[in-house]
């Protein structure tokens, strides 16, 4: 699996994507894959387009929400992010995503490695797609959480 922290094309992708469904940027003017893996002060986390989909991106703030290392995260199944019970509310969300090209406002229980829950508040939700037009995934990103 390619790595995606650094990765420029990724980047773009999930920034032109963002900015296509929510219709408001991403990141910052001038900040680039590094910026948005290392130092962004919100959560942002990807998981591919499978059935069962997988995480292929979970950036430093990500990684510290939820308690896993880049290693444990990428390929950990998304839906292993929420606990049994919710898992149901967080399908209903992603199958919006998949219909509308996004949702915003979310706000749902998440669990981390340790089984800690927390909230995740006002997150946003969007589609991936790729540069030939085909669907990537699907992408998250929360700036307010707390513990539940």
């Amino acid at each position: 699996m390619t790595d995606l922290r650094h990765d420029r094309a990724f980047f773009e992708i999930l920034c032109e994507s963002h900015a296509f469904f929510v219709g408001r940027p991403l990141a910052p003017e001038g900040a680039d894959a590094a910026w948005l893996y290392e130092s962004a002060p919100y959560a942002v986390l990807a998981h591919d387009a499978g059935a069962d989909p997988r995480f292929v991106y979970a950036n430093r703030t990500a990684q510290r929400c939820f308690g896993y290392s880049w290693e444990e995260f990428i390929g950990l199944p998304s839906r292993l992010s929420a606990e049994a019970p919710e898992r149901s509310a967080r399908q209903a969300l992603l199958d919006a995503v998949a219909r509308d090209g996004f949702a915003a406002g979310y706000r749902g229980v998440r669990v981390t490695k340790s089984g800690h829950r927390f909230w995740i508040e006002d997150g946003v939700v969007w589609r991936l797609v790729g540069r030939d037009g085909a669907p990537a995934g699907q992408a998250a990103t929360f700036s307010a959480w707390r513990d539940a």
